[in-house]
């Protein structure tokens, strides 16, 4: 009988190494900044595209870097830990879109697309989320009507909370093209952010995920051609679905990174802050607060490395993938908070790095499935009975 094998390859060693520099680098050093000014540096972009990290598992004839889905999730990791908000460019424009376009694009879109999300040269938004459906995307209400057979289409609707929404170059945007009800009469297409009618507003003062640019965006009869969509005609949720089923593991990756930094953290700290004449390490009740963050962080790491081990061996890989989504957010919610609880009121003030790793990490329970969404799907694939 063969053992499981934990141990990393060297090329998913090399992987998190390289990351690692670059976080510590490019990253580290400038996140409470970005943080307080609500945007990382725009040429960070580049830099990820240069190093490969927005082209991982994508193909190197279309411009990506190859490599497994272990290797993605262990750069993903390595970026929560510096800073969420450059996490979530790579996690939307790589894993949400480039890679979609990879799955179900047509050699023309992969052509004209691919190339230039994995270099950086462009990024990409994943329009699915409206100001009225959040988890009910099926009941997503913009519309995409056909002039005739074989005409534009044209576009009309709203989209909100869009990651990138305001640096992309291309929307993956999903519609409704036909009036059959719920999830059958949904589209997916690829349109160019600049394409007349599109408006993009910047959304301001949010909690936490401060730095990553985060639009509305408004369709006003915006015309797009026939080639621009993706994939077959009301095959658009099944998409997004898969998309997400993916993304859900670049979160939780990113969440690993998150409860990683908060334990890095409260160790660090309470080496060094003395209380009652010795550092505040030596209290069992502090030692209670670090032993529970490990514990988290090595659950949910594991947890994230069996969705990627799935994926990479073609297996099925969605409720996996919502466990490890569900775990990893409320976890790094809980590592985090820990994290604050040794600091004591120093956490509270952002000199110190855990009231934004705190702020970070409670969206994370909210996008890419909601943890009651995630419980929903797990529930619906273990008893095999909807709650829709």
């Amino acid at each position: 009988m063969t053992g499981v094998n934990l141990e990393l390859s060297e090329e998913q060693q090399a992987a998190r190494r390289l990351a690692e520099d670059f976080v510590r680098r490019e990253v580290t050093p400038y996140a409470s900044d970005w943080d307080r000014a609500e945007s990382v540096d725009p040429a960070i972009v580049r830099k990820l595209g240069a190093l490969g990290f927005l082209g991982l598992t994508v193909p190197e004839q279309y411009g990506g870097s190859g490599g497994d889905h272990l290797s993605y999730c262990l750069v993903n990791e390595e970026l929560g830990r510096g800073d969420s908000s450059v996490r979530g460019i790579v996690s939307v424009s790589l894993g949400l879109v480039a890679k979609t376009i990879a799955a179900w694009g047509d050699e023309g879109q992969k052509r004209r697309w691919l190339p230039r999300l994995t270099s950086g040269e462009a990024l990409g938004c994943f329009g699915l989320t409206e100001p009225g459906t959040g988890s009910d995307a099926a009941g997503l209400a913009t519309r995409a009507v056909r002039e005739a057979p074989g005409r534009d289409w044209v576009v009309n609707g709203s989209k909100m909370f869009i990651t990138n929404g305001t640096w992309a170059d291309v929307v993956l945007l999903f519609a409704r093209t036909n009036d059959t009800p719920g999830h059958r009469g949904i589209s997916a297409f690829l349109v160019p952010a600049d394409t007349p009618g599109l408006t993009r507003r910047p959304v301001h003062g949010k909690l936490g995920l401060r730095g990553q640019a985060t639009a509305e965006l408004v369709l006003q009869d915006v015309r797009v051609p026939p080639g621009a969509l993706l994939g077959p005609e009301g095959k658009g949720f099944a998409i997004a679905m898969s998309a997400l089923a993916k993304g859900r593991m670049s979160v939780a990756a990113g969440c690993v990174g998150i409860a990683q930094a908060a334990l890095d953290a409260a160790v660090g700290y309470a080496g060094e802050r003395e209380q009652f004449g010795r550092p505040i390490a030596s209290y069992q009740l502090v030692q209670e607060l670090i032993s529970d963050i490990s514990v988290d962080v090595e659950a949910a790491r594991l947890l994230t490395w069996r969705v990627a081990d799935l994926v990479d061996r073609g297996r099925d890989f969605a409720t996996a993938a919502s466990r490890a989504k569900l775990f990893a957010s409320e976890a790094a919610v809980r590592c985090a908070n820990n994290a604050l609880q040794v600091f004591g009121g120093y956490g509270y003030i952002d000199e110190y790095p855990v009231g934004k790793l705190l702020r970070d990490a409670r969206v994370m329970t909210l996008y890419e499935g909601t943890s009651q969404i995630q419980k929903l799907v797990i529930g619906r694939a273990l008893t095999g009975v909807s709650a829709f």
